[in-house]
């Protein structure tokens, strides 16, 4: 099969790889039928996370079931799923809790290399989602989008306590923090500020939600918080980056009593331990347990109740991954799918 291999920093190629097989009597094997490039993909593109050898991408996905493992009893041959970028079991005591992110038994499914023509999926009665009806065009960009970014919007802002009557301030505005506009939205916030720089996405987040947009960033962007809330700082508030900036600006941004939820892959985050004390903020965040909230997205997609597909503004063959990792790099795009 044909699969996206990143070989050194910047260095993206389409590679002839092995077919997946079953390996585990909970295994499946899907047909890709839409990958995609993740704003995370872009730390070892750019070199700040280390590339020690040729290593398979991808870890959002969409397909049609293949094979299926003896032990598989919710899938059958054909079925069209989407699963979260981490298998897991959705059966231990920690996935019951609504975290299968952290699954006893989790796999990232990074380690696989989604962006490729076939696809392992372990342990798939607990990862994979089965759609209903055969999706439109529309409809699988906003499926693969569930598979990472639009459930990682969910859980940011769930984890941020959104809700009717309050203020959620989104820093970070990749497709990640869009999606949390949406997903702000659909929790009934009364205001959404987006904050960003860029006029196409300010269009989006506007079409998705959001009431106020802020260009500053840092203190000046805690400033226009601040003068937008009384004062106060916003209930809630999304960190979608993961960067010392952001992390601060978010904390910063939040009113006493107020919210962070945080997703952004953090690296060289330090929180100051006596300003964070004093600050009186609840912070929740890691990585997003997508599996928690994909029985949801799907109906919301396949009943076109919401279109989180948007956020894709570049759509390329397999072949043209690289292509792709530039254009994200070079923000010419927020979001590209890759389609076989």
């Amino acid at each position: 099969m044909r699969g996206v291999v990143m070989h050194a920093p910047r260095d993206i190629r389409v590679d002839e790889r092995p077919n997946p097989v079953i390996e585990q009597p909970s295994d499946a094997v899907i047909r890709v039928t839409a990958a995609c490039i993740c704003g995370s993909d872009l730390w070892p593109y750019r070199g700040t996370d280390p590339v020690a050898e040729p290593t398979p991408m991808g870890h959002e996905y969409v397909g049609i079931v293949e094979q299926i493992g003896d032990d598989v009893t919710s899938l059958k041959v054909g079925d069209y799923v989407v699963g979260s970028f981490f298998a897991s079991d959705n059966t231990c005591e920690i996935c019951e809790a609504g975290y299968q992110s952290r699954c006893i038994h989790n796999v990232p499914m990074g380690a696989l290399g989604t962006q490729a023509e076939l696809l392992r999926v372990p342990l798939a009665d607990g990862t994979l989602v089965v759609v209903p009806g055969t999706p439109t065009p529309d409809q699988v960009k906003s499926l693969l989008a569930a598979s990472d970014v639009l459930g990682t919007g969910w859980f940011e802002v769930d984890a941020a306590a959104a809700a009717p009557g309050k203020t959620v301030a989104v820093v970070g505005d990749g497709a990640v923090g869009l999606l949390g506009v949406l997903a702000a939205k659909q929790m009934g916030a009364e205001r959404i500020i987006a904050m960003s720089r860029h006029a196409d996405r300010q269009a989006l987040a506007r079409e998705f939600g959001a009431t106020d947009i802020v260009t500053e960033r840092g203190d000046e962007g805690v400033a226009k918080i601040h003068e937008l809330t009384n004062g106060l700082g916003a209930h809630s508030v999304i960190e979608a980056v993961g960067t010392q900036e952001s992390m601060m600006q978010a904390i910063r941004s939040t009113r006493p009593g107020g919210h962070v939820g945080f997703v952004g892959v953090s690296h060289d985050v330090a929180l100051p331990g006596l300003e964070l004390f004093f600050a009186d903020i609840h912070l929740h965040g890691g990585p997003a347990p997508v599996r928690r909230y994909l029985p949801e997205l799907v109906e919301l997609i396949m009943t076109d109740q919401i279109n989180p597909g948007l956020v894709f503004d570049l759509t390329l063959p397999l072949e043209e991954a690289a292509e792709g990792y530039k254009a994200m790099d070079e923000r010419r795009a927020t979001k590209v799918m890759l389609t076989f």
